[in-house]
């Protein structure tokens, strides 16, 4: 991969990512998922929970970037606590 310049933070990110794709299947090979219905407005499997906080956390950090000077550990920060507040009760 000599091709592409890798900096730590990018690797930290592409890594935390597969990681979770990783777990989620684990996750889905030994407790099949069933649909249900949380604070979101539509049922939603795990999986589906797993995107909808991937793409927030997008917007997350574009806001922090675009609208405040606040660090982009702030924004990573918040984007974990959505990713569990969302798997948990989304």
């Amino acid at each position: 991969m000599t091709w592409m310049v890798w900096t730590l933070p990018t690797a930290i990110f592409f890594s935390s990512i597969a990681a979770m794709l990783a777990g989620m299947t684990i996750w889905e090979l030994r407790s099949p998922t069933v649909e249900r219905k949380g604070f979101l407005p539509i049922s939603t499997t795990r999986g589906d929970r797993l995107f909808v906080s991937l793409l927030s956390a997008a917007f997350i950090h574009l806001g922090i970037i675009g609208f405040t000077t606040l660090p982009l550990l702030v924004a990573s920060a918040i984007s974990v606590l959505w990713l569990l507040i969302l798997m948990r009760w989304g």
